[in-house]
């Protein structure tokens, strides 16, 4: 019992099943009653037998308002409660294009079933921040801009439930990535536990993603993404246009951002030299056919067509040129953001933390996600901003990938 406060007038019965202990979930739930200033009261607890059993939680909540009882369900509602109530989750008809109904229910990337017609449906196309739409009996994750007049929506907060990740099982075997990576100690032992995850995400047949800044070609480590990707260990590559400009430069004249990668001297004239890439890619008609032509013969861009693996270049306001494969429609660069994303099972995010926070927000919350970076702000803004199950290194980008392709024996330089 959390207080001996006398019974409120708002009372609600919740249930939630799973790995409540172990994932602090059961201590998550306890804390958000009280910080909504309400009373709770376990009615059922039953933990589970073995490690792969759930525990299941039977809790009675109460608050002195209806605004409070409201709000508190909502909170309790995204960390995997749901009303015991047998009925089906309640449906409006969208009227106008990209406008829902005013009380729609609003997605967590995690789980998510409703019940419709006496049975409980998996949601599909899972991400945090969409509406969900009933099709032909199936039930789907689809985004305010997506939704068109006759479109089925769900409403209110009864009949669905949220089943959160254990994510804590994961951070045991990665627990150094909660912790900061500083001492070379660290970062090795962060390489090596990511290389396992890599071959293992590749074995159980899902796609390893590459979300990279262009700081990967500034620290001079193009190469080794670039040994990643032709040995088939990236299935996929997001970015935006500064890291194909910049590659490409560095493939072309050996310099980023005019700056020599064999010895950090600055070239002389160098800082025209990204206008003279993206000018030569103009030239040939596309990066494609610069490889082609001949006239681009290394580089991350390189292997990725080589190779056969998809890319998306994002636009920003700030773009030189950009390149003629950018996508400057930030609506289509999101829908081609997610087209690559299905099917992943794990995504790396190097130094860029635009690109990681979006990316985390298009994705389901048992897709794991690492995120390297030196700074650390970074690697808590992506985990903060909703991809609570992202897993941090705190280092270079250049250093992580450099000792990454060599322990997955891309690289013997």
């Amino acid at each position: 019992m959390a207080s001996q406060k006398p019974p409120f007038p708002y009372q609600e019965i919740v249930e939630a099943e799973g790995h409540l202990i172990d994932s602090h979930i059961m201590e998550q739930i306890f804390d958000t009653v009280v910080a909504f200033d309400g009373y709770f009261e376990v009615e059922e607890f039953e933990i589970g037998r073995t490690n792969a059993d759930p525990s299941r939680l039977r809790l009675r909540v109460e608050t002195a308002t209806a605004e409070q009882m409201e709000k508190l369900l909502a909170q309790l509602h995204s960390l995997g409660c749901s009303i015991p109530d047998r009925g089906d989750a309640q449906l409006e008809t969208v009227e106008r294009d990209r406008c829902a109904p005013e009380n729609f229910y609003s997605t967590t990337n995690h789980r998510t079933f409703v019940r419709y017609e006496g049975k409980w449906i998996e949601v599909e196309d899972q991400r945090m921040d969409a509406v969900i739409v009933i099709e032909n009996g199936r039930a789907f994750c689809r985004r305010l801009r997506d939704l068109k007049a006759g479109d089925r929506v769900v409403v209110g907060m009864k009949g669905i439930r949220v089943v959160p990740e254990a994510k804590e099982r994961d951070r045991y075997h990665f627990a150094f990535m909660t912790q900061g990576v500083s001492s070379e100690r660290q970062v090795e032992t962060a390489v090596r536990q990511t290389a396992e995850l890599i071959r293992r995400t590749i074995a159980e047949g899902k796609k390893v993603v590459v979300v990279a800044g262009p700081v990967v070609v500034h620290t001079g480590s193009a190469p080794y993404l670039a040994a990643l990707i032709r040995h088939g260990y990236v299935q996929a590559l997001l970015a935006g246009n500064a890291l194909a400009v910049h590659d490409i430069e560095a493939a072309l004249y050996g310099t980023s951002l005019g700056v020599r990668l064999s010895d950090g001297r600055q070239e002389e004239h160098g800082h025209r030299n990204h206008m003279r890439a993206i000018n030569t890619i103009y030239r040939a008609g596309s990066i494609a056919n610069a490889i082609r032509q001949g006239i681009l013969k290394s580089g991350i861009m390189y292997e990725c067509i080589r190779n056969n693996v998809p890319f998306v270049l994002a636009g920003s306001l700030r773009d030189d040129g950009p390149l003629p494969e950018t996508i400057t429609d930030m609506n289509a660069a999101q829908d081609a953001y997610a087209e690559q994303l299905r099917g992943a099972g794990l995504v790396l995010c190097l130094g860029t933390m635009l690109h990681s926070v979006a990316t985390g927000n298009m994705i389901p919350s048992w897709v794991k996600v690492i995120c390297v970076d030196i700074n650390p702000a970074v690697v808590t803004k992506v985990s903060d901003r909703g991809t609570g199950q992202a897993m941090g290194v705190v280092t270079d980008a250049g250093l992580f990938l450099e000792q990454l392709a060599r322990k997955l024996g891309c690289w013997e330089g």
